[in-house]
């Protein structure tokens, strides 16, 4: 099993300038070799004849000098990168691949461990052609170092995600099972197998910053484009942005490893956002709340613990069917918080009413001695 360990590095001003350098090599090398592979597409189709074969990242250093500089393994991942690319393009799962931008592109860099280039000692982490870096290792692991990804954010602060190969974790029978109903008053409503129903707030975190972010963009906007005190404002509001960022990404990892270790059955609604989020009044709402992020942690980590996670599928149903007698009352709009069921006069809760159906999924997907292999973590 393969898992990553994201950490804090505090490089010098020397290394940070290094790995700054590596990182545009690395993004420089991608749109090259993006460059050359449609220039190759289009001489093929002048021509009629086959394709020359694309260049390699070693070929641009004669021409280019300060390839030389940087780990040639990051500008080999840069090729490997742009490959898998395409291949999500043959394969009809992604779009064309677009040009890295410097200012909008994820700044990082991948590179691999070869006998012992990429370790740790200390407080201190290892890197080609970089040395020792002190980071801060908040958690430590056991397995065999593969790969280290070098990332800057905006703000300049650098993280090395390590990936790490471990033993799989052996898998958990089903003992206690939760359904989560996922939405914007609250976050998530969960009714586990004891039929207790919990109530997680949604915390709002773009919300409750938006004034200081609004009040940080003026002040961006009123500074001389290419000044000193432009380039400090706009430091000062990348950080606001990646506090909220940060607080998002707290409340959904401490509130999905709480749900991954009290429960071995997950049963969580598949919610179509890209489409939600065409109504204007509610998108932003839907992606301060980070659903996606947090079905892909409940993911990989009911995965690696062993658990089961059910994907309620996105026609099921789960509001507007009872739970009490199955009755299906129909479609609701989303004014309508509670309602009465015509068939045996039950009165529901709107959220508690879908985790209950998805706890009822779970029941019937998990009946029987252990689960199924489809079902399987």
């Amino acid at each position: 099993m393969l898992k990553g360990y994201k950490y804090r590095l505090h490089p010098t001003a020397a290394q940070a300038e290094f790995l700054i350098r590596t990182i545009g090599c690395a993004r420089f090398i991608y749109n090259k070799l993006l460059e050359d592979r449609i220039a190759i597409h289009e001489e093929a189709k002048v021509s009629g004849g086959p394709k020359r074969k694309p260049p390699t990242p070693a070929s641009y250093k004669p021409l280019f000098p300060f390839l030389c500089e940087a780990d040639s393994l990051a500008l080999a991942n840069a090729k490997l990168h742009l490959d898998t690319a395409f291949a999500k393009f043959f394969a009809g799962t992604a779009g064309f691949p677009v040009f890295k931008s410097r200012r909008k592109a994820r700044a990082s860099y991948t590179t691999n461990n070869q006998h012992g280039t990429i370790r740790i000692e200390e407080d201190r982490v290892r890197l080609p052609k970089v040395g020792f870096i002190r980071f801060t290792q908040h958690r430590s692991f056991d397995g065999e170092i593969r790969s280290a990804t070098v990332s800057m954010t905006r703000s300049g602060t650098f993280f090395v995600s390590l990936l790490v190969e471990q033993d799989d974790e052996p898998w958990v029978p089903a003992e206690h099972k939760v359904g989560i109903d996922l939405g914007l008053g609250y976050f998530a409503v969960m009714t586990n197998d004891a039929f207790v129903t919990e109530k997680i707030p949604n915390p709002r975190n773009l919300r409750k910053a938006e004034g200081r972010l609004k009040q940080a963009q003026r002040a961006l906007s009123r500074k001389k484009p290419g000044s000193r005190n432009r380039e400090k404002t706009r430091l000062l509001l990348a950080k606001k942005h990646e506090q909220v960022k940060n607080r998002r990404h707290d409340f959904l990892h401490k509130l999905s490893r709480h749900i991954v270790d009290e429960n071995q059955v997950v049963v969580v609604e598949t919610l179509r956002t890209r489409e939600m989020m065409q109504d204007r009044r509610l998108a932003k709402s839907i992606g301060d709340a980070g659903w996606g992020e947090f079905v892909r942690q409940l993911e990989y980590k009911c995965r690696s613990h062993g658990r089961t996670l059910i994907k309620a599928d996105p026609w099921f149903a789960s509001t507007q069917v009872c739970s009490s007698c199955g009755e299906n009352g129909g479609k609701k709009g989303l004014d309508i918080r509670e309602w009465t069921c015509a068939a045996c006069g039950a009165h529901h809760d709107r959220d508690v009413n879908a985790s209950l159906n998805l706890l009822r999924l779970a029941d019937r997907n998990t009946s029987g001695q252990g689960l199924p292999d489809e079902l399987g973590p």
